[in-house]
């Protein structure tokens, strides 16, 4: 196979080599899509099932197959490219290979390779080291779904309030999981998405949308909840404690937080009407009260660039393309897809406690004015 030869049959068989697929296979139903993910791996259908507990479900019609492998990193006689990434973002995170039918999608610093072609997928190299690439490749299939039907991407949380969804936009590390779990104390609220919120207006009513995929975050929101603080190791809490306060908000080492291990059953709502968007403006290093208002977003488009996602190297559109880098968001359409949202800007200093507050009790006023 040479790189002007390779066709998906050939980079299916190089991906897959000599793996032999478990018996049973692992059934999600996201959403309207139904996934099944199949591996030479039973442990790592376990790590799944685990993972994706609440989307479970039997046996049935399938719209997307992936196909997980479990092996070393693999090497392939084709030049990948790197892929551009956003504005604000440093290092070589992914890079692509575009072949008839397909893409191929590397994973730089693991080596995991991820094969995208229509309804079918094919994670390939260590996925039990890296089986957060693989929850996020089987998300990404939901995602692409999703875009196909017209839903524009949110980079935001998102929770659900008295059946209305609350978004929370940033910019980037603003703080908006940290944010939403310290909101998620409140026991009325459920968990609606970790950082990928998918918007859409339906007969003038705008919805939202979030993936199953559990809030990520560094160890700092982690130290400064007691809910969440036996996560960590007690050796890395001191650690953590003894670091500068900068220098622990800029950490990066990520954990997942299981909602349902650590609120209970029934927190997590993945759609709900969208009833407004916070984006967080504030400055960690402001001395400046912390300021909670609404916006008009059409004319403050800077706020709108915290917001706007791109659907990243996965995305496949309807027709067959796979979307480019350096596509330029479409404005007009975030824009129509959140109309009739309150937008809300949060300035000044950061308080995690008091915006939560001034979120949750922002809708409780909205919905007793509107029920008046």
């Amino acid at each position: 196979m040479s790189e002007l030869t390779a066709s998906l049959e050939q980079l299916s068989s190089a991906l897959i080599a000599d793996a032999t697929l478990c018996e049973s296979a692992l059934n999600l139903h996201i959403g309207e899509t139904r996934i099944v993910i199949r591996s030479n791996s039973a442990t790592l259908l376990e790590q799944l099932k685990r993972y994706f507990h609440h989307v479970v479900s039997d046996h049935g019609p399938v719209d997307i197959e992936i196909l997980a492998i479990e092996r070393p990193s693999p090497e392939l006689p084709v030049d990948f490219i790197d892929w551009q990434r956003e504005r604000g973002k440093t290092g070589r995170k992914d890079s692509f290979f575009d072949f008839p039918k397909g893409r191929l999608v590397r994973k730089v610093r693991t080596g995991m390779v991820f094969l995208q072609s229509g309804c079918m997928g094919i994670a390939a190299g260590p996925c039990l080291a890296n089986d957060n690439q693989v929850v996020n490749f089987i998300n990404a299939q939901y995602m692409n779904a999703l875009q196909q039907q017209g839903w524009q991407t949110c980079h935001a949380a998102g929770l659900v309030y008295q059946n209305r969804a609350m978004a929370i936009a940033g910019f980037s590390g603003g703080g908006k999981s940290t944010l939403m779990l310290h909101t998620m104390e409140n026991p009325e609220v459920q968990f609606m998405t970790n950082d990928r919120l998918f918007v859409r207006n339906v007969g003038g009513v705008a919805q939202a949308v979030g993936i199953p995929k559990m809030p990520r975050v560094n160890p700092g929101t982690l130290l400064h909840n007691e809910r969440l603080l036996s996560i960590l190791e007690p050796q890395r809490i001191t650690e953590l404690r003894a670091l500068p306060r900068e220098e622990l908000w800029d950490l990066e080492e990520k954990y997942d937080v299981h909602i349902d291990a650590c609120y209970g059953a029934e927190r997590i709502c993945h759609a709900a009407p969208l009833a407004a968007f916070l984006v967080l403006n504030w400055d960690r290093q402001s001395d400046e009260p912390l300021q909670f208002n609404e916006v008009d977003l059409s004319q403050r488009r800077d706020l709108l660039a915290a917001i706007m996602k791109s659907p990243g190297p996965f995305f496949q559109h309807a027709q067959g393309p796979f979307h480019q880098a350096q596509t330029p968001f479409d404005e007009a359409a975030y824009l129509q897809a959140l109309q009739g949202v309150t937008i809300y800007e949060a300035c000044g200093q950061v308080d995690f406690e008091a915006l939560s507050d001034l979120y949750i009790d922002s809708l409780s006023v909205e919905q007793c004015a509107q029920a008046c």
